[in-house]
């Protein structure tokens, strides 16, 4: 239920930060992040709900509550009208690929349910914020292989022999369904976002913690769990986007959209300020310079690289320019996405499918 009259603001959220063998510096030093640890961080959680790596609420009345709990006790403030369920539906990340991510997938949602007792999978969404020259990254299995093919090549771990390798560019962003193959790096740096899990199957002989050896028995059980999540059929590609002005010098751009989230970039001059209106949470990341961010009577500064959480209840959002930043959010893709490109007189949204699962951009 509902607490009455709280009226969220928006929210602050501590951050997780992850040391795996594949990090770098390029989340401090490149992005500007600050209040992360001085050594080689390969993700930090901006918005998590993920059990055992929640975010916790630090300024405002709500200090101390931790995001699960705002979700349950302010659902529908938070989310907005009509909305239910059990935890925050949504997790974004700075990823820094300094190396080479492991090979590996996470389950869909029938997977998650039938083999890893899960309430849903990870379909996940790359926006790619700086690549090196030549970068690539491994997305889906080839065509035409079958999965005797594919097994033998992860078990000699010879993964160009039936995997794609797509190339990667700043700007672009890649939709990834579960049970899709995958690896970036190095030198990449994305945000991601995804369904609020961390189940995952990696076809890997060392481990991306500390990089310590995968024994042979737990390498082969691995494999086999993979090969049961495998969807063989899913190849998805890099988009730019589909961009609309919004304003003088303001620029919308939707990034990808499904029925598991969407993410959108907005760019702003000093001509007019960023107004962006929204009926369900959203969450407001930074990847540009500082900025003062607006709502009602609410203001504060947001650095680079920091992350807002904003209530459903808010309604509207003010951004003064310059400004460059991302809005990740769980849509109602009529209202949401494809009225807004109808009204700019563009498409209702371009649908990319992969064996069933959606990204509307």
């Amino acid at each position: 239920m509902n607490a009455p009259g709280t009226g969220l603001h928006p929210l602050r959220l501590t951050v997780t930060a992850k040391a795996l063998v594949f990090g770098g510096h390029s989340i401090a030093r490149r992005l500007g992040k600050r209040g992360i640890p001085d050594w080689s961080i390969a993700e930090t959680w901006e918005c998590s709900d993920v059990e055992g790596a929640g975010g916790v609420v630090t300024a405002g009345p709500l200090a101390g509550r931790t995001l699960r709990q705002v979700t349950l006790d302010h659902s529908q403030e938070l989310m907005g009208a009509g909305w239910s369920g059990e935890y925050f539906p949504v997790l974004t990340k700075f990823i820094d690929a300094a190396g080479t991510l492991p090979v590996h997938l996470h389950a869909d949602d029938e997977a998650a349910r039938r083999l890893e007792g899960q309430p849903n999978g990870k379909t996940e969404a790359w926006h790619i914020l700086d690549a090196a020259p030549g970068a690539t990254a491994l997305c889906g299995v080839k065509a035409g292989v079958t999965p005797e093919q594919l097994r033998a090549a992860l078990e000699a771990q010879d993964f160009d022999a039936v995997l794609r390798r797509l190339p990667v560019r700043a700007g672009e962003t890649l939709y990834v369904p579960g049970g899709t193959p995958h690896s970036f790096g190095p030198d990449t740096l994305i945000y991601e976002i995804e369904q609020t899990s961390d189940i995952q199957q990696h076809a890997m002989r060392w481990r991306m913690e500390d990089g310590s050896p995968v024994d042979a028995s737990e390498f082969g059980s691995n494999v086999d769990m993979l090969m049961r999540q495998v969807d063989l059929e899913s190849r998805p590609d890099f988009t730019p986007g589909r961009g609309i002005a919004v304003g003088d010098g303001v620029e919308r751009c939707f990034l990808c959209a499904s029925p598991y989230f969407a993410l959108e970039r907005w760019r702003a001059g000093t001509a007019e300020p960023l107004r962006h209106s929204f009926a369900t949470a959203q969450i407001l990341t930074n990847v540009g310079a500082r900025v003062r961010v607006r709502s009602g009577t609410w203001s504060e500064e947001l650095g680079r690289a920091e992350t807002l959480l904003l209530p459903a209840v808010c309604g509207e959002v003010e951004i003064a320019g310059p400004a460059d930043v991302l809005f990740g959010y769980l849509p109602d893709l009529d209202r949401d996405v494809r009225a807004p490109l109808r009204e700019a007189g563009g498409p209702g949204g371009v649908e990319r499918r992969a064996r069933g699962n959606t990204g509307v951009v």
